[in-house]
Formats: C-alpha cells, structure tokens, sequence
C-alpha cells in the first residue's frame, strides 16, 4: 500500500494541478492523508427512491430516477436561469439551475437515465429542486448507498464546481484504492480492551456508511483516537518534565509569611483559600517544580493567594514575579499588593511598557542585586533586559492572553525553571480545563470572602428604560455607583462606537447631577486611565464603557452593572462584566437589557444568567452552546481546536475515559521503552511533526 501522507493530491483521479491548488488553499489538504481525514459534517440516508406522483413541497430531501426529456432558459445576464424537465413516467419535476448554465449542458444528454438528488419546493404551482446531485444510474447502485455524506467546502469551491458531491467522489477514489489494511496508528491492546473498529474500517464507514450502527462505531474509534493522543501528549510532557527539572525547595515559611498573616492580613481567609495554599505549600515544599492552575471566580480571593505564595518565595531567599496581560490589570495588583504589604520590608515593583528612563534602570538593578523582591508587569517582564538574581516562583493572570512562547521565555531567564502558579477568573469547563491545562494540577477557589452577597441579575426589556433609570437614581441617592456597559465587539465597527457615544449623551441629559464619564478602547492609554480614576475615586457615579472594564476594574462601591444589547454578548463574557460589582459588602445588581425579539439561544443564555451565579456552570453552559473554538482565550492556547472529529463540549465523559488510558500508559511506560507501545509512541512522534498545533504547555 502506497503512503497517503506522501501521496499528493493532485495525482487522484479527477482532481489534477487546478482542483488540488483550490483544495490546498481552503481546505488544507495536500495529500490522500488530508483528505481521508477530512470528514463529513452530515449524513443523509439515499438508500431510498421516491417516484414523482409521492412527492410534494413539504418534504426533505428526496431521490428520484429518471430522464431529462428537455432543457429551457430563461431571463437574461445574472437573472438567467435553466430548467431540466425531469419525468420518472409517474409525473414531471423541474430542475433548477441559477448558475453553471453551460457547465449543465454539455455534460448531461436528454433521455439518459439519472438518479437525481435534492430538496423539493413549490414554484409557480410546479415541484423544483434547485441544483440538484445527478449521477448516471450506471455510477451508482442506491440498494447499498446507504447514507451519503455532506463535506463542508468554501464559496469558493462551490464556484468551481467543487462542492460536497465532487469531494464525495475523490472520497470514493481514495476509498476504492485501499485494497489492504492500513498501518494501525492504536495498540492491538487498546484495539481490543475497547472494542474498537479497525483503522482502515473505520475510515471507509465515516465516509460510506451503510447503517447508522457501522458510522456510530466508525465515529467513536476516530474520536478516541484524536482525544487519546491529545491526552498522552499532555501527560507524557508532564511526567517527562517532572523527572528532567527539580523545583526549588521552600523550606521554611518563616518571618515575612507569619508577619503578613498575623499583621497585615485584611480578613480571615476562606476554607478554600486555606485549603489552596496548603496544596501550593505541598507543591514548594516537595522539591519537584510547581505548575498549578489556580481557578476561581471573580472576587474570590485569589490575589490574596498568590501573594501569600509569593511571601513563602521571599521567606526562602528567593524573588517573585507576577505577570498580567494588561497594563490597567498589572496596576490594579501593584496597588492591591502594595496596600496589603503596607509597613512591611517587601520591596514591589511595577514593570510596564510606561515605565522608562532612571525609573526602569533602578528598578533592573534591583532584580540583580535582590533588592526587588516581587516584580509586577505586564509582558515587559519577558524582555531580554529584565533579569533576575534569584526568581523562584511566577504567577501568571489571565495566562490565556498568553501565548505559549511568551511564557516559556519567562521560565527561561532561569537555569532551573521556577515554580508556576497560573490564575484565571474565567472558569474553566472540566473537559476543557483537561486539554487546555492537562499538565497542570488543578486547584479551585470556590468559596466568596465573608459578607459578600450574590449579586441579584435580571432581564429587563428596552421599553422598561423609565423603571430601570429610576432604580439607578436610588442606588446613586445612597452613595453607590454604577457601569453602563455597550457592546463594542470590534473596535472598528462604528456603528457600535457611535452607539456608546449616543448612550453617554443621553445618559448625561438624563442624569444632570450625576458626574458620567465614558472609557472605549479607541481612548489614548493616559485619557482612559484619568477617567476610570475619577470613577475609582468616587468622583464620577456613572462610567459608560465598552467591555475594556470587563478585566481589571476593582470598585467595591460600585453595585449596579447595565449591559445595554445583551443578547450581543457571550454566557462567559456577561458573568465577567457581572463580575465587576458585587466587591462589596453592599447588595449588587447586574441589568441586562435586551429589545423583546430574541433567539431562542439568547433567552437561554439569559436565562441562565438570572438563575445562577456560579461561574462553573455558567462556563459549562457557554461551551455546550458555542462549542471551544469561540470562548474567548482558547485562540491561544497550547492545544489547538481544529479537531477533525471529536468535540470537547459533547465528548466530555469520552475524554474523561481516554485520559485515563492515557494516563495508565505513561504510569507503566515512563521512558517510552515497551515493545507493546511502540505503535502509540511511533504515532504521537508522527502528529507531533504534522501540522496540528501540538505545542507543550507550560
């Protein structure tokens, strides 16, 4: 059997240099590998023939056999169109086309018999069916078709004649040609142990399917298979850098820890708080290398955390430094640090883009000569000129604004990698948090600080405005403030700028006594800062804003959050605006404003904002709806979401399962040795070279 990762495209029969540049360019395949691995997004049963007299307008798709008894255009230039006068003998059916009139023509002759497939409507009191599949009855044997395949393809594609049909076809050259099995790319004990189908089997029936049974067997070995080897990938890098780097060993928690606990502490810490630090005391004190992902909602606590793990750095004679994907997010934890450490003989530091001259030199010397204990930045840290004498642990917020090579630098300015703690506000699904984050162990913050109340979350509909702006007089009457928040989704649409810019003027005409200010993303850094300082200081009670606020905004005196369009936002995005009141001791409020047409997912997905505050279930909703690929951070991350076949957020008790597996061959195989595995190192060594985004993460 020739090798199909070698195989070029372009050789298939019916393909050639012109089909296989256009399949290149919009789908990526460039060999007969990348095309047997390009699967079908539908399937639609043609194992049955309808005959004209049966059907009507109303139906799905459809399969009828006959001829073409003839051929009419009418309509001149673009509103040109052809019609096939379509008979069985049972009745007449006319087909449809809008475009390829010349291409239709020449290639199908009158009374030759066709097996023709499409969705029939009604038009002028006649049964259409508008481009229509049509394949010579000698091509084709309906009996054992079973249920043909749908391929998604570009606009592009369908101009050149290169749509689902025409790959379906070069689907069934590939098919055709695999006249022995292929080299199996899973263990013959995994084979058996889990029931699965064959490769080679498994390939033809997700393509050909001839009953629902063979596609479902055929689609779970592929989705295994994909999801298994994510997984080991994963666990393998894990348990390798384990063995390979020792951690620095913090011995002790000593005077600068207990002074801040006994002293500076503003609160007693949660249960889970307490229980979080004595996992990260476990994992410092071992003497392997920390990597910890620390998950929790807003508002729970986890600054405080990291802190606290950053003083057991400093108690050891080591620095720490705390990286942040924003300027405004890197100042708010210089100023919540630097409070908290108030009186104490802590040295901290802000390191940003801003930050120049005399004022950058002293504070780089200070990393070399240890007189910096915590350094706080932004990706200015990862410069080549930021060095530091001694750094033992780095925490990282937000880590999926990160990229992979923008952190692993960070790790790099050190001989031995110090200890990672990375945080995240956004919650993460489980299944999620297992390919995202597989290699890290997991710890959850999931209680809120005592005195905090959940924030009460409603619906209001635009035409309730007179009720809803009379409630925010009251909240403002008592000394609270509150965010009015337009959905900015691009920077460039004006439409949307505009209407911000409308919202503020009509919220300064209708609040005369309140001070409003406004903060979009096309403000200058300096202007932006001066006026979410007036809002921060008290200054200003209302602050109209883009969702520029939704990360790194700490009001506690502000409790009434309005996000105007709120059908135009995402379940996570919404908990995160929502996310910005609620700081304080005081009853928060979050409005979502909507006009009353509304999508059946939208009132879902308000739906669940109004029920719960967990941010949990929130992401595990928003994942179930929008799927990996659109929750915001997953773009950069380490494991890529182009999966071919499986699906994180439907897949979720399978990926569960092939993690174990997975887990079980890393435990028993640490050094990759054993001739039974052979096959799986082999096959994750090849999709490590291929083009899939396998990068490690760190």
């Amino acid at each position: 059997m020739f090798d199909l990762s070698t195989r070029d495209i372009k050789y298939l029969t019916g393909v050639g240099p012109q089909r296989a540049s256009m399949l290149n360019k919009e789908l990526g395949i460039f060999s007969l590998h990348d095309l047997l691995y390009y699967f079908p997004y539908k399937y639609v049963d043609r194992s049955h023939i309808y005959v004209v007299r049966e059907i009507d307008g109303n139906m799905p798709y459809i399969q009828l056999k006959g001829e073409i008894l003839s051929f009419e255009t009418f309509g001149e230039g673009r509103g040109r169109r052809l019609v096939a006068h379509f008979s069985d003998g049972t009745g007449i059916v006319d087909l449809v086309w809008f475009q390829g009139i010349k291409y239709v023509t020449n290639k199908y002759k009158l009374h030759k018999e066709y097996l023709i497939f499409g969705k029939p409507t009604v038009f002028g009191g006649r049964i259409n069916l508008a481009h229509p599949d049509i394949d010579e009855t000698t091509d084709v044997k309906p009996t054992t078709m079973g249920l043909q395949p749908y391929y998604n393809t570009t606009e592009k594609m369908k101009r050149s004649f290169l749509n689902s049909h025409a790959i379906e076809k070069m689907m069934q050259t590939v098919v055709g040609q695999l006249k022995e099995p292929l080299p199996e790319t899973l263990s013959p004990t995994i084979l058996a142990e889990h029931h699965l189908m064959p490769l080679t089997e498994a390939l033809i029936n997700i393509h050909f399917p001839t009953n629902p049974d063979l596609l479902r067997r055929a689609q779970y070995r592929l989705k295994f298979e994909e999801l298994f080897y994510i997984q080991l990938n994963i666990l393998r890098y894990a348990k390798d850098r384990q063995r390979k780097y020792r951690g620095y060993l913090f011995r002790t928690v000593g005077d600068i820890f207990n002074t801040f606990y006994s002293q500076n502490l503003p609160f007693e810490l949660t249960g889970a708080q307490k229980r979080v630090l004595r996992e990260i005391r476990n994992d410092v004190g071992s003497g392997r290398q920390m990597n910890r992902l620390l998950q929790g909602d807003v508002g729970s606590g986890k600054t405080l955390v990291a802190l606290m793990s950053m003083l057991m750095a400093l108690d050891n004679g080591y620095q720490a430094c705390l990286m942040a994907p924003t300027e405004i997010l890197a100042n708010q934890h210089y100023e919540t640090i630097s409070g908290l450490l108030h009186g104490m003989n802590v040295r901290v530091e802000l390191l940003t883009g801003s930050v120049k001259g005399k004022k950058r030199e002293a504070i780089l010397k200070g990393l070399l000569t240890k007189e910096v204990h915590i350094l706080i930045g932004t990706h200015a840290v990862i410069e080549d000129t930021v060095n530091f004498s001694s750094l033992g642990l780095v925490v990282i917020d937000e880590q999926h604004r990160f990229g992979v090579a923008q952190r692993a630098r960070l790790w790099n300015k050190n001989i031995q990698p110090p200890h990672v703690l990375v945080m995240t506000a956004t919650p993460i699904p489980r299944t999620l948090a297992m390919t995202l984050y597989g290699d890290l162990d997991v710890s959850v913050i999931d209680e809120l600080p005592p005195g905090r109340k959940p924030i009460v979350t409603q619906h209001q509909y635009e035409a309730r405005r007179k009720t809803l702006y009379g409630f925010i007089r009251k909240e403002i009457a008592i000394g609270r403030q509150v965010y009015i928040v337009y959905p900015l989704i691009k920077e460039s649409e004006k439409i949307d700028l505009n209407n911000l810019e409308e919202g503020y003027l009509h919220i300064t005409e209708e609040f005369p006594d309140c001070r409003v200010v406004k903060v979009h993303g096309k403000m200058k850094v300096a202007e932006k800062d001066a006026q979410m300082q007036l809002f921060v200081s008290g200054e200003a009670q209302i602050l109209v804003a883009t969702t520029v606020i939704e990360v790194g905004v700490n009001v506690p005196n502000a409790s009434v959050m309005v996000i105007e369009n709120a059908e135009r936002f995402g379940l996570s995005q919404l908990h995160q605006l929502r996310g910005r009141v609620g700081r304080g001791a005081d009853q928060s409020y979050c409005i979502l404003v909507t006009g009353f047409k509304l999508g059946e997912e939208t009132r879902k997905r308000l739906e669940i904002m109004t029920r719960t505050n967990d941010g949990f279930e929130i992401a595990e909703a928003d994942l179930k709806m929008r799927g990996p690929g659109d929750l915001e951070g997953t773009q950069q991350c380490g494991v890529a979401f182009d999966l071919k076949i499986a699906d994180i957020a439907r897949d979720g008790q399978l990926l569960q399962y092939v993690r174990g597996i997975a887990q079980k061959v890393v435990d028993t195989d640490p050094t990759s040795t054993l001739p039974e595995n052979e096959v799986l190192w082999r096959q994750l060594k090849a999709l490590r070279k291929s083009n899939i985004n396998w990068a490690a993460i760190s």
